[in-house]
C-alpha cells in the first residue's frame, strides 16, 4: 500500500521550530516552499471536466526543485527532449563519487565543491577519450548531481550517462574498445580524477591544511562504470531514475509520530546487499538532513558536455545521426499542451474555469472543499 506521509508532513509538524533548525536562509526559504504546497496558502484553481461536467478543486504546487511533489511530469519532460538526441551507440553509467573527508567543505562550500566535481570528472572523461592509445574522438556526457545516500546523509556523487566512443576530427563516429563494450581502466581514471578534483579545489579553495591533501592523496578515489545498456532505448528509461530524483521521495516515508516527534522511512542497506530496512530519526533531524541537500541558489545540477553540450547538439548532432542512420525527427514548432484526464469519469479532459488566491474560492464554490478536500495539481 503506498504511503500517504509526505516531507510537507514532517515540515508542517515542525512549522514553529523551523527556524531553530541549522539553514541558512535559501534552505528556510526552500523548506516553506514544501510545507505550503498544495495547500491553500499557493491558492488554487478549479476545473470542469468537459464529457461528465463534474467540477474539480485543485490547489497549486510550489514547484520547487527540491519538492519531492513536484517531480513527476518534469522527470517525463526532460526524457521526453532527451530522446532525440539519442545515437544508435552503446551508452555508459559512469558515477563519480567524494571521499567522506571533503563531506565538510561540501557543506560550507557546496557551490565550489559541487561545480569542481562536475569540471574534474568531465575533464577526466575528455583526457581519456583525447588520448588515441584508449579512443582519440571527442566525447559527450551527461552529469547529474546526487548529494545523499540512502539514510539522508551527506554522499555528492555525479551519475553521468556517457556514449561509448565519441567523434573524430574528421566528424566520424569512432566507437570505444571491444565494439563498444569497454569504456575506460576504471582504476586509471579515479587517479586522474583525483589528481584533478584536488588540482581545482587548491586553486578555488586555497589554504586548505596540508593534511588533508595527504589524506585524500592516501585514499582511492571511487569511479565506478557500469557496463553498457542493451540498446540505446534503454537509456530513456533509466535516466528517469536520475534526473530528477531528489534526497527521499514521500513514498520512503512509513510512519510519522506527532507525540514523539519522529520519522520513519524504508532505506537500503548497500553494506549489506542492498537489503531492504527502515530508520527512525527525530522530525528535526529528518530535516536538518534533508537540508544538506538543498542546492545553492540557481545551482545547475544537470549538465550537458562535449558532444552532448546544447550548442554542439544544436549544429552538429542531427547531421551525425544522419550519417548513423537514424532518420531524422520532425520538429514541434508548437508547445504541447498536456491534457489532463477527469478523475471521476477517467475519460473526459480538464479545463480550468477559475483560478483562485490563498483567500480561497469564491462562496458558491465552497462546497467543493468538502468534495474535493486538498486535492491536488500540477
Amino acid at each position: 500500500m503506498r504511503s500517504t506521509y509526505k516531507v510537507s508532513t514532517v515540515l508542517e509538524l515542525e512549522k514553529e521550530h523551523l527556524d531553530t533548525i541549522s539553514a541558512n536562509s535559501w534552505q528556510y526559504r526552500t523548506l516553506e516552499a514544501i510545507r505550503r504546497c498544495r495547500t491553500k496558502a499557493l491558492g488554487g484553481h478549479i476545473d470542469r471536466c468537459r464529457s461528465c461536467n463534474k467540477l474539480q478543486m485543485s490547489y497549486n504546487s510550489c514547484r520547487n526543485r527540491h519538492c519531492p511533489t513536484c517531480q513527476g511530469h518534469k522527470t517525463a519532460q526532460w526524457i521526453a527532449a532527451r530522446s532525440s538526441e539519442l545515437l544508435p551507440v552503446s551508452y555508459f553509467h559512469v558515477v563519480f563519487t567524494l571521499p567522506q573527508e571533503l563531506n565538510e567543505l561540501c557543506m560550507h562550500y557546496p557551490k565550489e565543491m559541487y561545480a569542481i566535481l562536475f569540471k574534474s570528472s568531465w575533464e577526466t572523461l575528455q583526457q581519456f577519450g583525447d588520448n588515441h592509445k584508449h579512443l582519440g574522438a571527442k566525447m559527450g556526457m551527461i552529469g547529474v548531481l546526487h548529494t545523499w545516500g540512502q539514510n539522508l546523509s551527506l554522499h555528492p556523487h555525479l551519475h553521468c550517462i556517457v556514449p561509448g566512443g565519441g567523434v573524430s576530427k574528421s566528424g566520424k563516429w569512432k566507437q570505444a574498445k571491444s565494439n563498444g563494450k569497454y569504456l575506460f581502466n576504471v582504476e586509471a581514471m579515479s587517479k586522474v580524477y583525483r589528481a584533478k578534483f584536488v588540482a581545482q579545489m587548491r586553486k578555488v579553495l586555497p589554504k586548505q591544511p596540508q593534511k588533508l591533501y595527504d589524506t585524500l592523496f592516501s585514499k582511492d578515489w571511487v569511479v565506478y562504470a557500469k557496463r553498457p545498456f542493451g540498446r540505446p532505448e534503454n537509456i530513456i528509461e533509466y535516466l528517469g531514475r536520475y534526473t530528477h530524483k531528489i534526497a527521499i521521495s514521500n513514498f520512503r516515508i512509513q510512519a510519522i509520530d506527532k507525540k514523539k516527534r519522529t520519522v520513519t522511512f524504508s532505506l537500503k542497506d548497500y553494506r549489506k546487499g542492498g537489503q531492504k530496512t527502515i530508520q527512525t530519526l527525530s522530525s528535526k533531524e529528518f530535516i536538518r538532513r534533508f537540508c544538506l541537500h538543498i542546492l545553492p541558489k540557481g545551482f545547475t545540477r544537470i549538465r550537458h558536455y562535449g558532444i552532448l553540450s546544447s550548442s554542439w547538439k544544436k549544429e552538429k548532432l542531427p547531421k551525425l545521426q544522419q550519417e548513423m542512420g537514424l532518420q531524422k525527427r520532425e520538429e514541434k514548432t508548437e508547445k504541447t499542451t498536456v491534457l489532463r484526464k477527469c478523475p471521476i469519469c477517467k475519460t473526459g479532459d480538464l479545463v480550468t474555469i477559475l483560478v483562485f488566491n490563498n483567500k480561497g474560492p469564491p462562496p458558491k464554490y465552497k462546497h467543493l472543499l468538502s468534495v474535493s478536500g486538498t486535492k491536488s495539481a500540477n
